[in-house]
């Protein structure tokens, strides 16, 4: 068991075909790698046992929320040079550890069960989603999956999200260091209601309301008429006690309602802001019908969504396994031409689209710094389990959005009347000058 570090090091350059790029610190003190480097710690010998029964990310994943890796110094750092290691090496080192066919994993795999410890495997940890039932993005799964990611408590969003409570990319300007992150927030809803040319009186719909922060900013800035709809429950009880204490309980009502039930159309606008990721690509085409359906002719979307790089083969995608256990049950990203092409299939004009990529990595820092920096309470909140998932998936999506693996982006599509009349200024980037309130 001497020199631990060395040997897993070893066994990961076998399989993987290069040098690994952190220094690797094992549960005997033992370390090895490049003495320069961010250090990845492997704390418990059970690590390498999930990676037996799960290799690749899931098994890493489950070692992660239980504790048994860690990072020591910056989380980033070891993320972006892992993130560099393999996706600039591309298909090469993709799913290495999962082709067991492969002689030199297996030769792997022979050398982690002498290092790896007595058997049976550790149990998951109970962070992870299991037992989901019924099809694929039914309305039944669907809401188990909000559940699961949403209904961890109030508290805790508040920690992590702060005073605005958007969950989604907030709009910075070039002075970011001068912004705080409420003030980008704000700005990103303002923009959005902008976008839809808000105006008093108008029928708003927001599709996944969240905690209410938009329907909130629609009615008490533009005089907007608010439905905003939720699975969860826990955030249609704290936005509606934030809309009274606003004292706009005549502009906005919250319903736990999916939005394939909502019968109360046509509204003028609607927006779906970081929504649409959740909807999955079997139902993405039945999204877009539906909402252009619960617009009024002339009416606009403002559609805000995650999008990953297209795929050479897209039939082989898979989803990514961490953050479909533990962060995101059955969400999906859709490359950006996608998303547009599938919106023009449903009858929408999309007039504009505005990509905000380096937004969202910025956002991404600032809540992560928010948890980091109340950690004790994040886990009397939760649990360790729960605030480890939180930093790991809030970094490394970080690392992704400034890395291009994935994009963030802003659709604004119209129904335009059998007319030909859009409605749109001829000059719609200038959107305060041209539109007003």
């Amino acid at each position: 068991m001497a020199d631990a570090a060395s040997r897993l090091t070893a066994l990961a350059e076998d399989v993987l075909g290069a040098p690994l790029p952190v220094r690797l610190r094992a549960w005997d003190g033992s370390e090895a790698g490049p003495a320069d480097g961010p250090v990845l710690v492997v704390r418990e010998r059970r690590a390498l046992r999930r990676l037996l029964w799960k290799p690749g990310e899931l098994g890493l994943a489950r070692a992660w929320v239980a504790g048994e890796i860690d990072v020591e110094g910056d989380l980033y750092a070891v993320l972006d040079r892992l993130a560099g290691f393999l996706w600039e090496r591309g298909d090469e080192s993709r799913g290495a550890l999962e082709t067991v066919r492969d002689p030199k994993v297996r030769a792997a795999a022979a050398t982690l069960l002498k290092l790896a410890g007595p058997f049976p495997p550790p149990k998951p940890p109970v962070e992870e989603m299991r037992g989901r039932s019924g099809v694929r993005h039914s309305k039944r799964r669907d809401k188990q999956a909000i559940s699961h990611h949403y209904d961890v408590g109030n508290d805790f969003y508040e920690l992590v999200l702060g005073p605005s409570m958007v969950y989604s990319c907030a709009y910075w300007p070039d002075d970011v260091a001068g912004s705080t992150l409420e003030d980008a927030q704000r700005d990103k809803l303002d923009l959005i209601a902008r976008k839809l040319h808000l105006k008093e009186g108008d029928r708003l719909l927001d599709v996944g309301c969240g905690w209410g922060s938009m329907a909130i900013h629609a009615a008490r800035e533009y005089g907007a008429r608010v439905v905003g709809v939720t699975l969860s429950r826990e955030q249609a009880a704290y936005a509606r006690k934030r809309i009274a204490e606003e004292g706009l309980t005549d502009r906005i009502e919250i319903r736990v309602q999916d939005y394939r039930d909502v019968t109360d159309g046509p509204f003028d606008a609607i927006s779906s802001i970081g929504m649409a990721e959740h909807v999955g690509a079997v139902r993405y085409r039945e999204y877009a019908d539906t909402l252009y359906g619960l617009l009024k002719p002339g009416g606009r979307l403002l559609n805000h969504q995650i999008a990953r790089r297209p795929e050479p083969d897209e039939e082989a995608y898979e989803v990514d396994a961490f953050i479909d256990a533990y962060v995101f049950p059955d969400g999906e990203l859709a490359p950006m031409g996608r998303t547009l092409t599938t919106l023009e299939d449903a009858g929408f004009e999309v007039r504009d689209v505005e990509a905000i990529r380096e937004h969202y990595a910025l956002t991404l820092r600032r809540w992560v710094a928010n948890l980091e920096a109340a950690w004790d309470r994040a886990v009397r909140l939760t649990s360790p389990g729960r605030a480890r998932i939180w930093r790991l998936y809030m970094a490394a999506s970080a690392v992704s959005f400034e890395r291009n693996r994935i994009g963030v982006n802003q659709f604004l599509a119209v129904k335009t009347p059998v007319s030909g009349g859009s409605g749109m200024p001829l000059r719609p980037r200038v959107w305060s000058e041209s539109e007003g309130r």
